[in-house]
């Protein structure tokens, strides 16, 4: 404001020459400004204005008749001076806004502490970890809980209809076994069925038989074949909707304290494992070989599950075998290693040298 003060202050002396002067000199000098605006506007589409400039016009504009207010008497129309002058007026009864610091931001531990919860009890929702982090002494609101889980891709609210198959096979993998059938045609285009079972923790493989007609009393009797042999306890099978899997095969296992569970229709990630396994099978072994008939397919088959369960590495068990007890013996660097073959040469095991 003092800056409009001292050019208006500037003004006023300036123009009290014109008091000194006579009429006509007045007149000149006023036309001369008035030509030296129209030389201005045809040079110049916009000119920019300051807020000192913008005050200034608008208190002078009071002093003239607004019906000689035109374009040739000031660069800027009557109507923009008095936007001009109403702006000056509202900004000066305007109240400046009153900063505001808000609520404070969520500690850093604290959101830790929200995905830890959330990570260790995945059936916890939203309000039961706010009720929880309340127990432990932090006041935090439910709704910064809910933001919490949103922003770091949880769900507040999770699923509570049951676990979901991945954390339902975790939790009961140590007495869970998993079958299922596998096809391999011969060079006479004889198909032959494999069924297999696998364990779920170990991932030990077993070949329960192979046959051309996979038949329902087939089935069972391979189901109590294995039963009979197997030395772990069994709560679990997971099995598929297949027409072999029949009431007395699901019997067989119910006699030694076990349930079949039937996998829903055209899912089969809901017998992974044996998919997996069916997948590793083919892909090792008999997509690099031809089966000539039944008796060559189970000695292929017998040397690889004994290539898979004693030597092969399985990332999920760490790099182990399924039939390894302990971490492997560390070796020299430079000790001789010994390769072996099996399965007709296709596959190579390695062993260091005696």
């Amino acid at each position: 404001m003092s800056s409009v003060l001292t050019h208006l202050f500037r003004l006023l002396i300036s123009r009290l020459g014109l008091l000194l002067v006579s009429g006509d000199k007045r007149d000149a000098e006023i036309l001369a400004l008035r030509h030296q605006i129209l030389v201005l506007q045809r040079q110049v589409k916009r000119p920019r204005f300051t807020p000192t400039d913008r005050t200034i016009l608008s208190v002078l504009s009071r002093a003239f008749d607004r019906r000689r207010l035109d374009g040739v008497m000031l660069i800027v129309r009557p109507a923009t001076v008095i936007g001009w002058h109403r702006r000056l007026v509202a900004r000066h009864w305007t109240q400046p806004p009153q900063s505001r610091t808000g609520r404070p931001a969520t500690p850093a531990q604290l959101r830790q502490l929200v995905l830890r919860l959330d990570t260790d009890n995945p059936t916890w929702g939203y309000r039961r970890i706010h009720g929880e982090l309340r127990r432990l002494g932090h006041r935090i609101a439910a709704s910064t809980v809910w933001t919490i889980l949103c922003d770091n891709g949880r769900e507040p609210t999770p699923n509570r209809t049951g676990p979901t198959w991945s954390q339902f096979i975790a939790s009961q993998a140590h007495a869970m076994i998993a079958t299922d059938f596998f096809c391999v045609d011969t060079i006479t285009v004889r198909c032959l069925h494999v069924l297999f079972f696998i364990e779920i923790d170990t991932r030990r493989v077993h070949i329960a038989g192979i046959t051309t007609y996979p038949t329902g009393p087939w089935t069972t009797q391979a189901a109590r074949n294995l039963a009979r042999a197997y030395q772990r306890a069994i709560r679990l099978v997971i099995r598929d909707g297949a027409g072999q899997y029949t009431s007395s095969f699901d019997h067989v296992f119910t006699a030694i304290g076990a349930e079949a569970i039937k996998t829903p229709p055209g899912a089969p990630q809901a017998n992974a494992f044996a998919e997996r396994w069916v997948r590793t099978v083919r892909h090792e072994l008999l997509d690099r070989t031809l089966i000539w008939n039944q008796r060559q397919l189970e000695r292929l088959l017998d040397e690889f599950v004994d290539h898979y369960n004693q030597h092969r590495p399985h990332r999920s068990l760490k790099q182990r075998a399924p039939a390894d007890k302990g971490e492997a013996s560390v070796i020299e660097v430079g000790q001789p290693i010994q390769r072996t073959t099996t399965c007709a040469g296709l596959i190579n095991e390695y062993r260091p040298a005696a």
